[in-house]
């Protein structure tokens, strides 16, 4: 039987061949997504909402049951996934836009309705409670994709 004895040199090519393909992967993953003081900024922002919602919420005397009862309501989104990455991505990205909110907010003010702003609010907070914990917007590519980063043990926080 013959034996293949590995050389040094070789050796050393498939590593730096491995190593290149590990970062052009990496690369891949973070494209479109925002790193370092920017990531930083924009979930500092969003605890900025998040605090601004809490007292606006507060201010509408609307009780703390419904915000609890309500919080979680825009993660229902999440079951879109079921239908595959690339409408689990959109429906998740519709629940979990402000455009929603802001709508549901401004169309309450201007027809005297309510329940709308109290809604808006607690919607509006969720939003940036989870972009505060670095879940954004959704790529296609799968629910760990986000405008934030990768979500999951890449998650640098």
């Amino acid at each position: 039987m013959k034996t293949i004895e590995p050389n040094l040199g070789d050796l050393i090519a498939l590593r730096r061949q491995a190593a290149r393909r590990a970062s052009d992967a990496a690369t891949e993953t973070q494209e479109g997504a925002a790193t370092g003081g920017v990531r930083t900024t924009l979930r500092l922002e969003a605890l900025a909402v998040l605090a601004g919602a809490l007292i606006a919420y507060d201010r509408t005397g609307t009780g703390w049951g419904l915000f609890a009862l309500l919080f979680l309501l825009p993660d229902l989104s999440m079951l879109g996934y079921l239908a595959g990455p690339r409408i689990g991505a959109r429906v998740y990205n519709v629940a979990h836009s402000y455009l929603v909110p802001l709508g549901i907010g401004a169309l309450g003010l201007l027809v005297a309705l309510p329940f709308a702003l109290p809604l808006a609010l607690i919607w509006a907070a969720h939003i940036a409670f989870d972009r505060a914990l670095g879940f954004g917007l959704k790529y296609e590519a799968g629910f760990g994709f986000t405008h934030l980063g990768r979500v999951g043990r890449q998650d640098p926080w």
